[in-house]
């Protein structure tokens, strides 16, 4: 079933004759404070092992491939996803699918801890979260999401970073990691709270999101919401846009999204009963922006989640 993911740009592929094996072939681009491995395999395997002495984020670019990590059920993971993994974790991947006509890519950051801590510190120094025993940090529980757009620009900026061949590159590099942090962050925030994880009553993020959960139908608008959260318009947009990397008007479009999905998936009900339940007003708009998010009419979706 389609999902809203954003993509990343796949590099070319290696010549075929500068590849030393078919099996997770390795090419290495070495920055000051990071690391970026491009993958390929152009053969099925099981089992292989993979593991990283750095924090490592990785991102599938093309084909598929199953992820055994940690003790959890193994998954299947595709283009538009990524995966954030600890140090010293090792990983176990099958191709199932991989061969020379249909080769599996995936990026591999490795990120030097001094560089995490160092931006961690930066931000909770410059930029403190609202109320105490709040902090940026890595929610390593959270290891697996979809790329939204501002993730998948931000790995596309290092990618070409990492690439260049610029005397600059390791300062620009280095920039674009602390965004990629600030970014991974954000979507691990976004994540926990559509998935009823984030529940901070100290947080004036908690109440809002309960309000517009609570009231899908309304009208909102930035001066209603900000006085739920007890703050001016102003400061009230900074706030979300630095905790989940998007606006608060984004987010009530994201939240009708997934309520017009859930509703899909009854195979009875009208794709313009969805439209008014999940707190649209116009039929026509809301295919429209259902498509631009989903990649398909409401009504192809509906009919993916009966089959």
């Amino acid at each position: 079933m389609t999902s809203n993911r954003a993509f990343i740009h796949p590099p070319h592929l290696s010549n075929e004759k500068s590849l030393k094996t078919l099996v997770e072939n390795r090419t290495v681009y070495s920055l000051k404070h990071c690391e970026l491995n491009l993958f390929e395999n152009y053969e099925s395997s099981t089992l292989v092992p993979l593991k990283f002495n750095d924090l490592v984020v990785t991102s599938m670019l093309r084909g598929k491939k199953v992820m055994h990590l940690f003790d959890d059920p193994s998954f299947v993971y595709l283009p538009g996803e990524t995966v954030v993994i600890p140090s010293n974790v090792e990983m176990k991947i099958d191709f199932p699918e991989a061969s020379r006509n249909n080769p599996t890519q995936c990026l591999a950051l490795a990120i030097d801890q001094k560089k995490i801590t160092d931006t961690l510190q930066f931000l909770n120094e410059r930029y403190p979260k609202e109320g105490n025993d709040q902090f940026w940090h890595l929610n390593y529980q959270s290891y697996f999401f979809y790329n939204n757009a501002a993730l998948a620009t931000t790995i596309n900026k290092l990618i070409n970073e990492c690439m260049s061949t610029s005397i600059t590159k390791d300062v620009l590099a280095d920039l674009t990691l602390q965004e990629l942090l600030i970014r991974i962050i954000q979507t691990q925030t976004a994540k926990a709270i559509e998935n009823g994880l984030f529940i901070d009553p100290k947080n004036p993020i908690t109440e809002v999101v309960a309000f517009i959960r609570l009231n899908l139908k309304e009208n909102f608008n930035m001066k209603h919401l900000s006085e739920k959260a007890c703050m001016s318009t102003t400061s009230f947009y900074r706030f979300f846009k630095k905790e989940l990397g998007m606006s608060p008007i984004e987010f009530v479009i994201n939240e009708k999204m997934r309520c017009a999905k859930q509703l899909l998936q009854n195979p009875t009900i009208q794709i313009n009963e969805v439209c008014h339940m999940s707190g649209f007003e116009d039929c026509n708009y809301f295919i429209r922006l259902f498509k631009k998010h989903e990649g398909i009419t409401p009504k192809q979706y509906q009919l993916l989640c009966v089959n």
